[in-house]
């Protein structure tokens, strides 16, 4: 990694499905004068059977969001806000295999983030096609909150409607960093 970009502080967003995480990237984004990684899984799985995905398909989905990142981390200005991390790919590989592939986590060990944003689970379920828990959101919130916990990663639950999740946000990556 070239030193400019070390200089850069990563930020993940982590959370269930349908908990604003993507309108919280774009907005940290816009506020912060920088850019975002959309989760590549939602491009992916429109054009694959997301009724019969594979082992495979996470790795490569994984594979791909390391790739985007590794590209954008070039033009952030201080901070780079990913929609997803490795531990979402973790969680998803246990829950639906029962295993997750080693790969994937080597990489929840050794791409490591400077701050991960937890989204709680007080935002509307917000139906659309690659969405599929809407009754186990409080299951995966937990399943999250722990693994950060295990991994002693820096973390920060965010919580309110938009605007208020956006300012709580804000305030944790103030509490961590001088941006």
């Amino acid at each position: 990694m070239e030193k400019a970009n070390q200089d850069i502080k990563r930020i993940a967003i982590i959370g269930a499905e349908s908990t604003g995480k993507t309108t919280l990237a774009r907005s940290l984004a816009l506020r912060y004068q920088t850019i975002w990684v959309p989760e590549y899984a939602r491009e992916y799985m429109t054009v694959v059977d997301y009724s019969d995905y594979t082992l495979d398909d996470i790795i490569n989905i994984a594979k791909e969001q390391k790739q985007q990142e590794e590209q954008a981390i070039g033009n952030a200005n201080k901070l780079l806000i990913t929609d997803t991390e490795f531990i979402t790919a973790k969680v998803w590989c246990e829950d639906v295999f029962g295993t997750c592939p080693k790969w994937i986590e080597e990489q929840v060990q050794t791409n490591r983030y400077d701050l991960y944003l937890l989204t709680a689970n007080d935002l509307p379920w917000v139906p659309d096609p690659v969405r599929i828990n809407s009754q186990r959101r409080e299951y995966f919130f937990n399943w999250y909150k722990r693994e950060l916990e295990q991994e002693q990663l820096p973390f920060e639950i965010v919580s309110g409607k938009y605007e208020a999740r956006l300012f709580c946000a804000v305030q944790a990556i103030k509490k961590r960093f001088a941006i």
